[in-house]
């Protein structure tokens, strides 16, 4: 995905939204700069298929050899796919963070979430700030 057309949480979260079925479905991942700054990810933790997920609530953990993280929601729904071979394939995510490292598919239930994310200059302008 182009990390130019997607939104970002303050939490480092990115998301792609498209329409299926009616209704909103949105692809998480975690931003390049936030993996980046946690260098030698060792373990992951992503919620069920069928879990229900809170806009700004925890969804899992990432954890490496330095820190333990949590990941928050940017959006409120229901999980609808896990990318659960990224648990034992860890280097994906470096490797490409905004494609085969996305670790959600969520159906929104309320996308009033949506109007607190930020664009990609936005989103670059923080961490800018963050460094």
């Amino acid at each position: 995905m182009d990390p130019a057309s997607l939104l970002y949480a303050k939490t480092h979260e990115w998301i792609h939204i498209e329409e299926a079925d009616g209704g909103k479905l949105a692809t998480i991942g975690i931003s390049a700069f936030a993996i980046e700054a946690l260098k030698d990810l060792v373990y992951l933790e992503l919620p069920e298929v069928g879990s229900s997920l809170t806009a700004g609530e925890p969804l899992g953990e990432i954890e490496s050899v330095k820190a333990v993280s949590d990941i928050y929601s940017p959006v409120t729904g229901e999980v609808v796919e896990a990318n659960t071979p990224l648990i034992d394939s860890l280097d994906t995510m470096n490797e490409d963070a905004y494609g085969a490292g996305w670790l959600l598919k969520v159906k929104i239930t309320d996308d009033s979430s949506l109007a607190g994310l930020m664009d990609q200059a936005a989103y670059l302008k923080q961490c800018e700030e963050e460094e």
